[in-house]
């Protein structure tokens, strides 16, 4: 018994560095990405930024902890990145990962467009929250209708590649991701045959307990 509940502790272990070292490649790989290429690219007069969608896209599948550990690392590469100020980043993407993961945990959404809301929460929490930060600071960076203009266009252009960077996100991680006995109680719930709310006699095929065919 000892031995068994040792195994299924080291198999657990393993399961999370084996999730740990995807999110912390996707968040590695979205940065530099986002930096070396993406940045270059003009929609609109303003660039897309993945960065923000990858921390959403994380709490949302792996919840809170995952989230916000997700976000703190992608910030401060993101501040390493850019040479600015350590940390601004991170708080802001911090509170994006834990709270799309809070909304994985407490409501486990399955709609298909929650990640294009949450894609477009998490950009205008990043923009409004680094220029207000910056404004705090008093660091140069006055705040105009020009800045909220580009914020709510890049609100925009995030928007439109929330999905597409969810499901990446999503493909990459998944073979990782530990089962959700939600996704388990629900399919029982949906599945024909499978509902406990039926009556016994239903799930036998219509035939009541102890009756000949």
């Amino acid at each position: 018994m000892i031995g068994s509940r040792r195994g299924r502790n080291d198999a657990t272990a393993l399961a999370h560095w084996h999730l740990a070292a995807r999110i912390a490649a996707i968040g590695f790989l979205a940065v530099v990405i986002q930096e070396s290429v993406i940045s270059q690219i003009s929609i609109f007069g303003v660039s897309a930024d993945v960065t923000p969608l990858v921390v959403m896209a994380v709490g949302l599948l792996c919840g809170s902890m995952a989230g916000a550990i997700a976000g703190f690392g992608v910030g401060l590469f993101v501040d390493l990145a850019l040479v600015q100020t350590l940390g601004v980043t991170s708080l802001l993407y911090i509170a994006i990962g834990y709270w799309c993961g809070r909304l994985h945990e407490v409501r486990d959404p399955a709609h298909g467009l929650v990640p294009l809301a949450l894609g477009a929460a998490a950009t205008a929490t990043a923009g409004v929250g680094m220029a207000l930060i910056q404004f705090l600071l008093g660091i140069d960076a006055p705040v105009s209708a020009l800045l909220l203009q580009q914020i709510l266009l890049t609100v925009l252009v995030n928007t439109l590649i929330a999905l597409p960077v969810y499901e990446l996100v999503r493909r990459f991680v998944w073979p990782a991701l530990p089962p959700d006995p939600r996704r388990r109680r629900r399919r029982a719930y949906t599945t024909p045959g499978l509902s406990p709310l039926r009556e016994p006699s239903e799930r036998l095929g219509g035939q009541a307990p102890g009756s000949a065919a």
